[in-house]
């Protein structure tokens, strides 16, 4: 099953990806990637959807699913380091996936959560991501 990355959240402060299933009155119902327990997020949770997050790189930004994709075939579709793995290792293995970020801009600690995010994707979705000609529609 391929995966939609726009209803793919990060939500600050939480641990972990959450699935978008509704809207409520006053925020979103999510299900979390990992325990599948559902959770109403209200407004003044931060929330962003994984297809609007993009690194910086020298030639512009990269979209998130290029990162992971990137990622996938860089560790042969192996899990990434831990994100509490050495700095050094998080650098290389994005020095081998994404050669040309911006190290100015994107940080140890963005690789750490994106490789977190990655495997979790790995675990409980798919690599396999629909493009925006196979997304529904949305009423």
């Amino acid at each position: 099953m391929k995966t939609n990355l726009a209803k793919i959240l990060a939500v600050s402060g939480q641990h972990g990806l959450y699935r978008y299933l509704a809207q409520a009155r006053g925020g979103i119902i999510a299900e979390s990637l990992a325990e599948g327990k559902r959770t109403v997020f209200d407004v003044r949770n931060r929330i962003t959807t994984l297809a609007d997050i993009s690194i910086f790189t020298d030639e512009g930004e990269l979209k998130l699913s290029e990162v992971f994709l990137a990622l996938q075939k860089a560790l042969d579709g192996k899990e990434a380091p831990s994100p509490k793995a050495a700095d050094a290792e998080l650098k290389a293995v994005f020095a081998k996936a994404v050669p040309n970020y911006d190290a100015d801009r994107f940080y140890v600690s963005h690789m750490r959560k994106i490789a977190e995010w990655y495997n979790e994707l790995v675990k409980f979705a798919s690599l396999d991501f629909e493009t925006e000609e196979e997304q529904p529609a949305e009423a």
